[in-house]
Parts: structure tokens; sequence; C-alpha cells
């Protein structure tokens, strides 16, 4: 009963803010609002000055508000003030602190990786280092989600940080000013054949755009493109435009928006399509919003091959609304369509999030798939008049179901209870010096190198340690998984986040391989799938 009556007092700030645009001809709810916001307000004042304790406010407000957006659409939310810290520097590329990578290897700050040119590898800072001191603060036993918020800070700053090195006595002390610090959105560029490049993009942030074509004008004589959007959930519309525009030709409709009380509005490709080769995207269950809109003006044009899984179904608009101290409010004010007319966003139920959710999961169960697709509304194509399944989220043109080749429960344990993780830093701890002799780039690693039996040994022994049992069957069934999997997260640690893509790309059959045959093949394969006929 509190929360709800807290909650009030939100309401009433909220629509006192917009009243001034309710029409008259609404008079009659404006009365009804008028009683409700009085009604609120009156309940908060009451909790205020007679509960029988003293009680702290603000968190009872923030809890008030989370569980009244509850009640409405899956993706309305409140965002806290360092909450919303986070989300703005994922949106904005970059964020002030000392730039490292780091894990959390039981209960010890592990630097994964530090960033190249960023203020803590010019102090030498080194991969693998454990930081067991930040200024005063003792970091052992630290929190996941506290670390960031004494790393980062305004940039010009100092922090001082105590790590601890394998094969060094002591700890070493480390003092750091902070600086700007990027965080990329393009996750990998390369070529994987003559004339084919591949860009993966992690989600849609403000420098999104400049990465892809600083990595787009990097290749040599791109013929054919894969825009890997897989695992993608979102991000600024604006960017997605972009990207849309960057394929798309001139005055094509990329999205529209259509809601209650916002005007409809439409997006269109404002410039000539700066890329006219051939185009495959992937996207799979976790692709959402920003990567939905983008497959889907793409598909809706027969402009590219959509390859993968069905993605996630998140079409409605969010309007981002401060709230005065730091929080911020997002309301669901409209929903996305696509070129052809198709709703993006799922059916949901208000209030029903947990339902909605394990929806999404059901999904990928063949047979409730194939019940959903037969009820599914159809569209037609733009250009070829090909057609397309509505119903929410895009349904690729080439569905490829996910390989879990490998993967047992076994190993599943191990990742989950950090074993893999552990492995692979302590591996580094021992060899990284060798490695980094035997294998100076990454395709001479990833031509040469291989995980052998003494370390897989090493790995099963060590998750024996930590409590996961050996099972033999098991490890014999993933064995080419762990080799394949540890190449990637060595590869990774020691040439960057775009070394893991590379070698799982290329190690495991699936969407990725599906699209270099099509590319490998347009005339027939490509255009057969478009159904372009001259």
């Amino acid at each position: 009963m509190m929360s709800r009556a807290v909650a009030c007092r939100f309401v009433l700030l909220l629509l006192a803010a917009l009243w001034g645009l309710v029409p008259s001809a609404q008079a009659q709810a404006q009365g009804d609002a008028v009683v409700q916001q009085q009604k609120l307000n009156r309940v908060y004042q009451l909790l205020e000055r007679l509960y029988v304790d003293d009680v702290e406010m603000a968190p009872l407000v923030e809890s008030a508000i989370t569980a009244m957006l509850e009640e409405l659409d899956p993706h309305s939310a409140y965002l806290g003030a360092e909450e919303m810290k986070g989300v703005q520097a994922s949106f904005d590329g970059e964020f002030s602190g000392i730039g490292v990578e780091f894990s959390l290897l039981r209960d010890t700050i592990v630097v994964a990786n530090t960033i190249a040119g960023g203020p803590a590898e010019q102090v030498g800072v080194l991969p693998n280092d454990r930081i067991v001191r930040i200024d005063t603060l003792d970091a052992v036993g630290m929190r996941m989600g506290d670390v960031p918020r004494y790393l980062r800070g305004e940039r010009g700053t100092k922090v001082g940080i105590d790590v601890m090195r394998h094969g060094v006595a002591g700890q070493l002390h480390f003092v750091i000013t902070r600086d700007r610090i990027p965080l990329n959105t393009v996750d990998a560029a390369y070529m994987p054949a003559e004339g084919i490049g591949y860009i993966k993009i992690n989600r849609f942030g403000r420098t999104t755009m400049t990465e892809f074509l600083e990595a787009f004008h990097g290749f040599d004589r791109c013929e054919g493109l894969i825009v890997d959007l897989r695992g993608n959930g979102g991000g600024l519309l604006e960017q997605a435009i972009l990207l849309a525009e960057f394929l798309l030709p001139r005055g094509s409709t990329i999205v529209s928006t259509e809601g209650r009380a916002v005007t409809p509005t439409s997006f269109e490709a404002r410039g000539g399509e700066k890329f006219r080769g051939n185009l495959v995207v992937l996207i799979d269950e976790s692709s959402a919003s920003a990567s939905e809109i983008v497959s889907g003006a793409v598909q809706d044009w027969d402009r590219g091959v959509i390859v993968g899984r069905p993605s996630f179904g998140k079409g409605l608009v969010q309007r981002q609304i401060p709230l005065g101290d730091g929080s911020t409010v997002r309301i669901t004010i409209a929903r996305y369509h696509t070129p052809s007319g198709r709703v993006i966003q799922r059916p949901y139920e208000n209030g029903k999030r947990r339902e909605y959710y394990l929806d999404h999961l059901r999904r990928y169960d063949d047979r409730v798939r194939d019940s959903l697709d037969a009820g599914a509304p159809l569209y037609e194509t733009l250009r070829s008049h090909r057609t397309v399944r509505g119903g929410g989220g895009i349904t690729p043109d080439v569905i490829v179901a996910e390989d879990t080749t490998g993967v047992t429960n076994y190993y599943a344990e191990l990742v989950r209870r950090g074993v893999v993780n552990e492995f692979v830093l302590s591996s580094l701890d021992a060899r990284r010096a060798e490695l980094e002799r035997l294998y100076p780039d990454f395709e001479t690693f990833a031509a040469q190198f291989e995980p052998d039996e003494a370390m897989l040994d090493e790995l099963v022994t060590l998750g024996c340690g930590r409590g996961v049992p050996y099972d033999d069957a098991q490890y014999i069934e993933s064995k080419s998984f762990i080799r394949l999997h540890l190449k990637a997260l060595l590869g990774q640690r020691l040439y960057g986040v775009g070394a893991f893509y590379r070698v799982m790309n290329e190690g495991r059959p699936g969407s990725y391989s599906r699209a270099l045959e099509i590319l490998s093949d347009w005339e027939t394969q490509g255009r057969l799938l478009l159904d372009i006929r001259n």
C-alpha cells in the first residue's frame, strides 16, 4: 500500500509538467486527472507527516516509480542516477577512467587487458595484474558492480592502485591520472575472403558510424559485406538510421513510428547508398530495437539477405525524461514499423513482464515457432514482392539453427563457475612471454596455435579443484569446442576482442559460414533468395 501511495508523487509531478499540453476538449478527463493527482499527493503528505516511524522517502519513491512502470509495457523503465551514468557512458561511447578491462576472479579484481595508449598502460599496469587496493580501500572482496565507481572519475583526477603481479615480490603501487576512455561499438572488422568484408557491431552508440566507416574504408576492394548484428540489443536510433542510409538508396523509407500522443513520423534515407555491393546481415534472438530497424529495412527493400535466427521483437519507442536528480524515466510513446508496415514489437500484456521474457525463450522451440509462424500476418517486400512474416521481430530469409555441438553441461559448468576464466588468466601468467614470442601477431597465432593436451589436462584438474567433477563422456564430446573456445579467449587477451570473434567465426559452422557461402556465390544464391530477376 505504501509503495503505491508514494508513487503518487511521481505521477503528480509528471502530469503537472505536462499539464499545459492537454487540449480543452479533454476537460472531463482533465478533471479526473486533477482528482487523482490530489489524492496521490495527499497520501504522500500523510505518510511523510504521520507515519509511525521516521522514513526515508527517496528510496520508497524510487521503488514506487519502478513498481508503477512495471504495470505497463515490458520496456518502460526507471533508471536511478548511478545506473544512468553507466547507460550514458555506453551511449556516448566514452567515459573517464584509467583504461582497463577487468574481471572478478573469486574475490580479486584481475586486469584482463589495458586500453592501448590509456592511462593505466602508460604507467605500466599489465594484463593479469591483481588490483588489491584502490586509494585507501581494500579491493579484495569488492563487488563487480562497485569497481567502476572507484576506478572512474573526472578527467584529470588521480587514483592510486596497488597490484600484485605474478613473479614479483610484494605489491606495486601506481598513481594514475584519469582520462577519456573510448567504449568501442565495433568489436571486429576484417576480410575473411577476397572481396568480402565483415563488421561486428555490439550496440548502437554515438560513435558507431564513425567506427563503422573507419573499418569499412580499411577494406581493400569490398564487393560483399557481412554486417553482424547478433547479440546487438539496440541503442541510439540516429545511428541505426545512419547505417541504414549507408546501405539503402536515397529516398528509401527506413522506419516509421505511430503512437497515441505523438505525431506519426517516417525516416527516409537522405543520401545515396554508399555501399552498393552484395550484403548479408546476421541476426539472432538477442538482436533488438535498432538492430531490427536496420535488418527490417534491408529485408523490406530486398537490399540484402538476412541470415540467422528470428530477432527479439523490441519495437517500442521510449522517450527518456530526466527527473532532476540524475535519474531518468523511460516512457513508451510509440511503436516502430518496418517499411512494409510490419510492427517490430512482438505481442505482450501490460504488467506481465516475466511472461513476456519467458515467451521469448519459448519462441525458439521449433514446435512453438511453427505455430507462431502459421498464425503470423504476411507482408510483401517492396521491390521483389517476396512474402515476409509479421507478428513481431524480424524472421531471417535463411534460418540457421544455433550450433550447440560440444556445449555440454560439464563445460557449461566450468564456464559458470569461473573455472575457464581463471584458467585463461593463470595460463597467461605462465605463458604470456612465450606466446608473444612465438606468435607476434594474430595471423601467426590463428594459423599455428592450438591448445595442447597438457593445457586441457590443467583445465580439468582446476575444475576438479573448484568443485566441478570430471565427466569423461561429456569431456570427450566437448573437447573440440573447448580447444576452440580457449584459443578464442587467449587470442582476445593477447590481440583484442576482434580476435575472439575471428577464431569463433572461423571455427564454427553456422550463420557466419552460411553468409560467406551466399556472398561467394551471389549470382546463384543471393539473387535467388532475394527473387531478383534482372
